[in-house]
Protein backbone atom coordinates (compact mmCIF):
# COMPACT_ATOMS: atom_id res chain seq x y z
CA UNK A 1 0.00 0.00 0.00
CA UNK A 2 1.25 3.49 -1.05
CA UNK A 3 -0.15 6.60 0.99
CA UNK A 4 -0.90 9.27 -1.68
CA UNK A 5 -2.06 12.61 -1.27
CA UNK A 6 -5.16 14.01 -2.68
CA UNK A 7 -2.90 15.76 -5.46
CA UNK A 8 -0.56 12.71 -6.14
CA UNK A 9 -3.48 10.07 -5.94
CA UNK A 10 -5.22 12.43 -8.54
CA UNK A 11 -2.39 13.10 -10.91
CA UNK A 12 -1.00 9.29 -10.63
CA UNK A 13 -4.48 8.10 -10.98
CA UNK A 14 -4.92 10.21 -14.14
CA UNK A 15 -2.08 9.17 -16.14
CA UNK A 16 -2.74 5.25 -15.65
CA UNK A 17 -4.52 3.47 -17.53
CA UNK A 18 -4.65 0.10 -15.40
CA UNK A 19 -6.74 1.84 -12.78
CA UNK A 20 -9.56 0.47 -10.85
CA UNK A 21 -11.25 3.04 -8.67
CA UNK A 22 -12.33 1.62 -4.81
CA UNK A 23 -15.03 3.17 -2.97
CA UNK A 24 -15.06 1.35 0.35
CA UNK A 25 -17.65 3.54 2.31
CA UNK A 26 -21.50 2.67 2.91
CA UNK A 27 -24.43 3.00 0.31
CA UNK A 28 -25.61 6.23 2.75
CA UNK A 29 -22.28 7.63 2.22
CA UNK A 30 -21.88 6.67 -1.85
CA UNK A 31 -25.24 8.33 -2.04
CA UNK A 32 -23.83 11.70 -0.33
CA UNK A 33 -21.43 11.74 -3.38
CA UNK A 34 -18.98 10.10 -5.33
CA UNK A 35 -15.70 10.02 -7.18
CA UNK A 36 -16.84 8.94 -11.37
CA UNK A 37 -16.24 5.74 -12.48
CA UNK A 38 -15.54 3.81 -8.69
CA UNK A 39 -16.95 1.11 -7.66
CA UNK A 40 -18.07 0.52 -4.78
CA UNK A 41 -17.52 -2.72 -2.37
CA UNK A 42 -18.66 -1.59 1.48
CA UNK A 43 -15.72 -2.78 4.03
CA UNK A 44 -18.69 -3.16 6.63
CA UNK A 45 -19.74 -6.17 4.63
CA UNK A 46 -17.20 -8.46 6.44
CA UNK A 47 -16.98 -11.56 4.55
CA UNK A 48 -19.20 -9.86 2.06
CA UNK A 49 -16.54 -7.60 1.37
CA UNK A 50 -13.95 -10.53 1.18
CA UNK A 51 -16.10 -12.09 -1.57
CA UNK A 52 -16.41 -9.41 -3.29
CA UNK A 53 -12.78 -8.23 -3.61
CA UNK A 54 -11.72 -12.13 -4.67
CA UNK A 55 -13.49 -11.65 -8.00
CA UNK A 56 -11.24 -8.62 -8.58
CA UNK A 57 -8.73 -8.44 -11.35
CA UNK A 58 -5.15 -8.61 -9.23
CA UNK A 59 -3.05 -7.47 -12.03
CA UNK A 60 -5.16 -4.15 -11.67
CA UNK A 61 -3.85 -0.85 -10.10
CA UNK A 62 -6.28 0.09 -6.82
CA UNK A 63 -7.22 3.56 -5.76
CA UNK A 64 -8.94 3.04 -2.33
CA UNK A 65 -11.05 5.90 -0.75
CA UNK A 66 -13.31 6.05 1.97
CA UNK A 67 -14.85 9.29 4.30
CA UNK A 68 -11.67 10.15 6.15
CA UNK A 69 -8.47 7.87 4.67
CA UNK A 70 -8.78 4.86 7.61
CA UNK A 71 -11.58 2.49 6.03
CA UNK A 72 -9.46 2.68 2.98
CA UNK A 73 -6.38 2.20 4.61
CA UNK A 74 -7.60 -1.35 6.13
CA UNK A 75 -8.54 -1.67 2.97
CA UNK A 76 -5.37 -1.39 1.42
CA UNK A 77 -3.91 -3.94 3.54
CA UNK A 78 -6.74 -6.15 3.54
CA UNK A 79 -6.40 -6.38 -0.72
CA UNK A 80 -2.42 -6.40 -0.09
CA UNK A 81 -2.88 -9.96 2.32
CA UNK A 82 -5.04 -10.98 -0.68
CA UNK A 83 -2.08 -10.68 -3.46
CA UNK A 84 -3.39 -7.65 -4.86
CA UNK A 85 0.61 -5.62 -6.10
CA UNK A 86 -0.79 -2.25 -5.98
CA UNK A 87 -3.23 -0.13 -3.58
CA UNK A 88 -3.30 2.97 -3.39
CA UNK A 89 -4.88 4.87 -0.52
CA UNK A 90 -6.33 8.30 -0.78
CA UNK A 91 -5.08 10.36 2.15
CA UNK A 92 -8.10 12.53 4.01
CA UNK A 93 -10.36 10.40 2.11
CA UNK A 94 -13.83 11.60 0.05
CA UNK A 95 -13.67 14.54 2.65
CA UNK A 96 -10.74 16.17 1.85
CA UNK A 97 -11.30 15.27 -2.16
CA UNK A 98 -11.37 18.81 -4.58
CA UNK A 99 -11.57 16.48 -7.29
CA UNK A 100 -14.77 15.54 -9.92
CA UNK A 101 -17.74 14.03 -8.04
CA UNK A 102 -21.20 12.65 -8.89
CA UNK A 103 -24.18 12.27 -6.99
Amino acid sequence: MKELSQKDWKEQLEKDENAVILDVRTDEEVEEGHIPNAKQIDIYRGQGFIDEVEKLDKSKNYYIYCRSGKRSSQACTLLDQMGFANTYNLEGGFMEWEGETTN
